[in-house]
């Protein structure tokens, strides 16, 4: 079988592994880890001191006090480069368990090749993520200097009749900082893509899937639970979120009551856009619950007809007999099997993979919350919620 990897591959993963940053499995991610993030941050301050915008003066948001700039550069950022070794670890071995489960039938196994080869050639495309950087540079750019810079003095840019003029420690965040980050969330979306993108090809193939799986999934359950692996993506989204709010909130003189639909928009965008595209196996799932029932249905009409033959219509001739044998056993084995196959979900993932995603993406967001209360007020109310 082909390399299962989603991350192994790509122009700035041999970038790396030339500058001698990575090896073959992810290795020296500190390193990698380091470098990004000093490469977005360090100059920033290096300038602003220089400047004499790094600690107050005459501004609104000096870079030392930028919370947006922490949470962005120093905190999504070295998760999403981590998020790399999670992702790999996680989600190689689920395209090896279609197999290994035989979930995919031999017959279809060269068209599952194909599918794993056609979303590599997408992964390694210089074309794709050359694309992706000019994207970044225009529309990314465009975004971020209309919809989400600050209108106030701060450490990177003056505004002037709508205009930023910029710092020297602003021209480098504008034209690296910003893109940097900008270009490494944008590539991890664009492999969530390349992910579903095969996945739906999976979900093509004549799947073999069993409606008596105890995982009331069919037997691709573990989908759910691979979306986890996906979680840093979306602890980083959180993170940028809650930047964004707290630089509106301290600095600009806004409640964070304010933004609460924006943050519950969100999280759910973020737990859709990881779990609602699973529901593309809905249709084999709806299918093999339908030929369980029908199946499973004739068994039960015949195993229970020879039941009541042999022990209610015949009677058992003695009780060792009847307290020995396994009938009822199988019996009760048969109705659970009905049991699994009546709650079979048509979604191969559940209420519980939901939550935690939604969880994961919102964690960041909870210190916020100390700007409505006190840590006395805060911890006084935790206290009563829990006694």
């Amino acid at each position: 079988m082909p390399d299962c990897s989603l991350v192994l591959g790509g122009p700035l993963f041999q970038l790396f592994r030339r500058a001698h940053l990575s090896g073959g499995a992810l290795e020296l991610l500190t390193w990698r880890i380091l470098l990004t993030s000093l490469l977005a941050w360090l100059p920033l301050a290096v300038l602003s001191i220089f400047e004499g915008r790094a600690f107050g003066g005459n501004i609104k948001i000096p870079l030392l006090y930028d919370v947006e700039n922490y949470a962005r550069f120093l905190v999504a950022l070295p998760v999403l480069i981590a998020a790399e070794l999670v992702v790999h670890r996680r989600v190689s071995p689920v395209v090896r368990r279609f197999v290994e489960r035989r979930v995919v039938s031999a017959e279809d196994l060269p068209k599952y090749e194909a599918a794993i080869r056609s979303a590599h050639r997408v992964r390694d495309s210089v074309a794709v993520e050359v694309a992706l950087l000019v994207f970044i540079y225009t529309v990314g750019l465009w975004l971020w200097r209309n919809q989400l810079a600050v209108v106030l003095p701060t450490w990177y840019a003056t505004p002037d009749s709508g205009h930023l003029n910029f710092t020297l420690a602003g021209y480098w965040y504008f034209f690296v900082s910003i893109p940097l980050f900008q270009f490494i969330l944008a590539r991890w979306y664009l492999r969530l893509v390349i992910w579903f993108r095969f996945l739906w090809q999976v979900s093509r193939l004549n799947l073999h899937l069993s409606a008596a799986h105890p995982d009331r999934s069919g037997g691709i359950g573990f989908l759910g639970n691979t979306s986890y692996a996906f979680g840093p993506i979306l602890f980083a989204q959180g993170c940028v979120l809650s930047g964004l709010i707290a630089s509106r909130v301290l600095y600009e003189g806004h409640n964070l009551l304010e933004y609460k639909m924006e943050a519950a928009g969100a999280i759910a965008f973020a737990v859709l856009f990881v779990l609602g595209p699973l529901v593309m196996f809905t249709p084999a799932l709806e299918r093999a619950k339908r030929r369980g029932s029908n199946e499973y249905g004739l068994l039960a009409v015949q195993y229970i007809a020879g039941f009541e033959e042999k022990w209610i219509r015949r009677g058992a001739q003695d009780t060792a007999e009847l307290l020995g044998t396994g009938d009822i056993q199988s019996l009760a084995d048969l109705g659970n099997s009905f049991g699994v196959i009546h709650e079979m979900k048509f979604v191969p993932f559940g209420v519980t993979d939901i939550i935690r995603l939604a969880a994961t993406t919102a964690a960041p967001l909870l210190p916020l919350t100390l700007t409505l209360f006190s840590m006395d007020e805060l911890l006084t109310r935790l206290i009563k919620v829990i006694l």
